[in-house]
This record gives structure tokens, C-alpha cells and sequence, in this order.
């Protein structure tokens, strides 16, 4: 509740700002935030949370491998912060125990460790490398950081038909520095806010990758969550499948969880 009541007050002070700025209420930049703000809003108060997954990766020539995973997550407590999340994998063997460490940050870059346990070593993503590749899958690490509001400037471009459903479509341009991606367009439904899709773009401003999100199921909390993610990269022709199962909410996890002295004892 506390995190809801802050956002909210974040929301409205932001609304201000824009209309001391001259920024009237339908402007596409106001539009784009206010149903950015509506989807994010839709993903309050869940606490903390784990969940399992698969991680498939498929090459050009349709050759697959397959991965298993944990994520853990601890909801932000202001808007100051984003929320933490710790990616642990299980299998194959020879990744086992291969942790990320994320401390999603607004306006700063945000604070990821890699531990590798074949070197023993924890190592500190440097925010010139967050646009790098993920254990090779067609994620990078910031892909792997907590979407937060604050994070982009926005713009409404109109609405269109995903599948069975209406979307608005929102371009997003990253504010933090060091992005590997100059924009990206994102898909959000009208029906449960929730976003569908999404197109990321290079620094060159051309097409990179396409994220599809789906099987989106309701928990008991209230809160949405898509059991199904698809990234194609668009200029290799690679692809990686994320699979959800088994989530877990309001399981009991701390601020300590989430500290970079633990990756090397997780296993």
C-alpha cells in the first residue's frame, strides 16, 4: 500500500509539472505517459515474488537450446529506487549457479552483478555493457532490469488491433544513458492495460528485436502477469523464449536477498 499511495502521488506531481511546462492534457507526450502510468499502476503492490522458468534459445538454423531458471523480486518501497531482482540459473550444469543481481535505478543506470562460479568471481556490468547479450539468449542485461515509469520520456502514436484485442501504441525513449537502444514502440492492451508488445530499436534507429508478450493469467493480488515471452532478434533471425511457471507471491524476502556479498553463496 505504501508503494501504491507514493506512486500515486509521483503520478499527480508529474501531471503538475507537465501542465506548469505547457503541457496540455492531450498532447501525445501526455497521452503516452498517462497510459504508461495506467500500466505500471496495474502491476502495484505484489511485495515479492518467485517464479520458475525456461529459457529457450533458438539460432538462424532452428537448432535449440533450453535452460532452466529462478528469478526473485522485491517490489520497490518509494519511487526513489526501482525494484531489485536477483536471476539464478539451475540448468545445464555448466552454467549452474550463474546469478544476476539487479538494482533497478530511474534516472541513474542501474546497479547489475554477474557471478560466474566457474571463476569464483563476482563481476560488475558496467552501464557502457548493459546492451550486451545475456548468457548469449537475445536479451540484454538491461532487458533484465525492472521496467520503471520514470525510466522513459513518452509519446502516443494511436491505437491499433492486437490479436483479439485494441492496443494503444506508445513510443518509449529511454532516458538513462548508455542505452543500447535509441527508442522503442510498445503495445499496450485497452482491455487490462497490460503490454502486448513491443519494438526495440539500435542506435542506428534501425529495427533490432520484437518482444511478444502472452498467456497473461490474474493472480489472487490482483496483479497481471505473462506467462509467455518472445524475443526475435530481426537482423540475425534469432530467437528466445522465455516460459513462466509457479508463481509465488508475498514469499518472504528482504532487502538482505538482494546484496551482492550473497551471489557467491547461493548454490
Amino acid at each position: 500500500m505504501k508503494s501504491q499511495t507514493i506512486t500515486y502521488i509521483t503520478l499527480v506531481l508529474a501531471s503538475v509539472l507537465m501542465l506548469a511546462n505547457g503541457a496540455a492534457a492531450n498532447t501525445p507526450e501526455a497521452q503516452g505517459f498517462a497510459i504508461a502510468a495506467r500500466s505500471d499502476r496495474s502491476d502495484l503492490g505484489f511485495g515479492a515474488s518467485k517464479v520458475e522458468l525456461q529459457m529457450i534459445m533458438r539460432n538462424a538454423a532452428g537448432q535449440q537450446s533450453t535452460r532452466t531458471l529462478l528469478i526473485s523480486t522485491l517490489e520497490k518501497q518509494d519511487e526513489s529506487v526501482g525494484d531489485k531482482s536477483l536471476v539464478l540459473f539451475d540448468t545445464p550444469r555448466d552454467i549452474e549457479g550463474t546469478a544476476l543481481l539487479s538494482h533497478a535505478r530511474i534516472m541513474d543506470p542501474d546497479d547489475q552483478w554477474l557471478y560466474l562460479p566457474a571463476l569464483k568471481r563476482v563481476k560488475r556490468i558496467s552501464s557502457s555493457n548493459k546492451s550486451g547479450p545475456f548468457v548469449g539468449s537475445e536479451f540484454a542485461f538491461e532487458d533484465f532490469t525492472a521496467l520503471e515509469l520514470n525510466k522513459f520520456d513518452y509519446r502516443f502514436i494511436g491505437t491499433e488491433s492486437c490479436g483479439d484485442l485494441q492496443c494503444d501504441v506508445v513510443e518509449r525513449l529511454p532516458r538513462y544513458q548508455n542505452s543500447g537502444y535509441l527508442r522503442q514502440v510498445a503495445w499496450v492492451d485497452q482491455t487490462d492495460f497490460q503490454l502486448r508488445k513491443v519494438e526495440f530499436y539500435d542506435r542506428r534507429g534501425d529495427l533490432l528485436k520484437v518482444l511478444e508478450l502472452g498467456d497473461y493469467r490474474q493472480y489472487a493480488n490482483g496483479v497481471w502477469r505473462a506467462h509467455r515471452l518472445s524475443m526475435r532478434n530481426v537482423q540475425t533471425n534469432k530467437q528466445t523464449e522465455l516460459l513462466y511457471d509457479n508463481y509465488v507471491f508475498d514469499v518472504d524476502l528482504t532487502e538482505r536477498d538482494f546484496v551482492k556479498g550473497r551471489l557467491s553463496r547461493l548454490r
